[in-house]
């Protein structure tokens, strides 16, 4: 890059947070998926104003600009796949609770769980809980409208979302939405904002609709002897009007390897086991508890309740470590973190366990299983040895047909991890023609130059 921009960008917001080493561009390079790709440089702005400023230059110069979080996501979306500026949210990370609103608003590199902290200490609750909560910014969960294991009752990323202050791809800023509980002013900006990526704007700040704190919860492990009938005993507990605040999902590969990984107490002789939870007031959740361990029951799971808050963390440590216990499987070589979340509806998730059991079956590959099965989201996760390419080879065609599967059964390519670089060759399967045709008129309308996030979600 020359040196007159790298001197502008300096201008902008001090050369401290202007990075250029060798060093710090390898850091910047890759995020939790496999994909990696050098930036020539990395900005970290601490106010709108400075993403505006950075954003106008980089337009102005045709410059690839890669909005950046904690790079925890799974489809490359924050890799800088055409070089150019990475820009980092680390230092942006205010957080305001409003009480008698219920609401929050905060910049987009607070982490997750900070935010979580500051709303319980006020007796409230932000539920979109994404499994890398702990290190994942708020910024990115709204990219890519991200989900967790509360989506079964409390909805994603984007049920929380009031209103958005945005930097378009020219350098303007957007403010759209509203801080009430209702707003239909014309299109729904917001709306299309949520879940693009990076591609169409970079949030700037967000203002979150918060609820009050559950009284209390009940932790459910119900163990079973097969995966069919786990699968099985969600449907029938989704169908017969319940929906607890949490249905987690993990195969025996997935119990197996977290227990080798880090001993949480999970049942390793168990095909497949389910993390099930109630909350709200106590005698409503003590009631719906008792009629989901009913169910369970009579599926054939061996269930008990966590006694205590202790055996409910280590329960939930357990679920939380599934992604990395798998990658541990294979020290000695780089396991592939495709953590797919082909997502279908909750009526066929017995048929999504199934099929990809004879996919792995077929290719002869290892996949471990976890997810959010009470929304139909499932995690299959490959091991495999990235550098062996007959391995690679059949990891790409069990995932196609793994995405084949769930959208023959209504499903979609994508819960909650996004489309990123890894997913745009299947995305026309499940919009058509019509429906790429259509995004790149929005695309092309508000990033003329084709700078915000370049080489994600559409080829252009």
């Amino acid at each position: 890059m020359e040196g007159r921009i790298i001197n502008e960008l300096i201008s902008c917001i001090g050369e401290e947070y202007v990075l250029t080493s060798k060093e710090d561009m390898v850091l910047y390079s890759y995020d939790a998926q496999l994909l990696e790709s050098l930036p020539q440089a990395v900005v970290e702005p601490a106010s709108t104003i400075d993403v505006a400023n950075i954003v106008k230059i980089a337009n102005r110069e045709r410059i690839p600009i890669t909005p950046r979080g904690s790079s925890t996501g799974l489809s490359a979306g924050a890799v800088p796949i055409k070089g150019g500026i990475v820009l980092s949210t680390r230092r942006m990370k205010r957080i305001e609770i409003d009480e008698k609103n219920l609401t929050a608003t905060v910049e987009p590199g607070v982490i997750t769980m900070d935010l979580y902290k500051a709303a319980k200490a006020k007796g409230l609750f932000y539920p979109p809980d994404p499994g890398s909560y702990k290190v994942s910014t708020i910024g990115g969960n709204i990219a890519t409208n991200a989900g967790g294991p509360h989506a079964i009752k409390y909805g994603v990323t984007r049920n929380y979302v009031l209103s958005l202050e945005v930097v378009l791809p020219t350098g303007e800023i957007l403010n759209t939405g509203s801080r009430t509980v209702k707003c239909v002013t014309g299109y729904s900006l917001k709306d299309l904002l949520i879940g693009s990526e990076g591609t169409l704007g970079i949030i700037t700040t967000a203002c979150l609709r918060l609820l009050p704190l559950p009284e209390t919860c009940y932790t459910i492990l119900a163990s079973f002897n097969n995966t069919g009938a786990s699968a099985k005993v969600v449907s029938n507990i989704i169908s017969s009007g319940l929906i607890p605040s949490t249905m987690e999902y993990m195969d025996r590969i997935t119990i197996k390897a977290v227990e080798n990984y880090k001993f949480t107490g999970l049942p390793k002789d168990a095909e497949s086991v389910l993390l099930i939870e109630t909350d709200g007031n106590r005698k409503a959740a003590e009631d719906e508890a008792e009629k989901i361990i009913s169910l369970c029951k009579k599926g054939g799971a061996v269930v008990k309740y966590a006694e205590d808050p202790d055996e409910r963390k280590k329960i939930w440590e357990g679920r939380r470590a599934a992604l990395p216990a798998l990658i541990n499987i294979k020290p000695n070589s780089r396991p592939t973190t495709f953590l797919e979340d082909a997502t279908v509806p909750r009526s066929e998730v017995h048929k999504m366990v199934s099929e990809i059991n004879k996919i792995s079956k077929k290719y002869g590959l290892t996949i471990g299983v976890f997810g959010h099965i009470g929304d139909g989201n499932l995690h299959p996760t490959f091991l495999v040895d990235t550098q062996n390419k007959d391995d690679m080879d059949k990891v790409e065609k069990a995932t196609e047909e793994i995405f084949e599967v769930s959208l023959t059964l209504g499903g979609t390519l994508s819960g909650e991890h996004g489309i990123g670089a890894t997913k745009m060759k299947y995305l026309e399967k499940e919009v058509g023609n019509k429906g790429i045709e259509l995004m790149k008129i929005l695309k092309n309308s508000l990033d003329p130059n084709h700078i915000l996030n370049p080489g994600k979600i559409l080829s252009l």
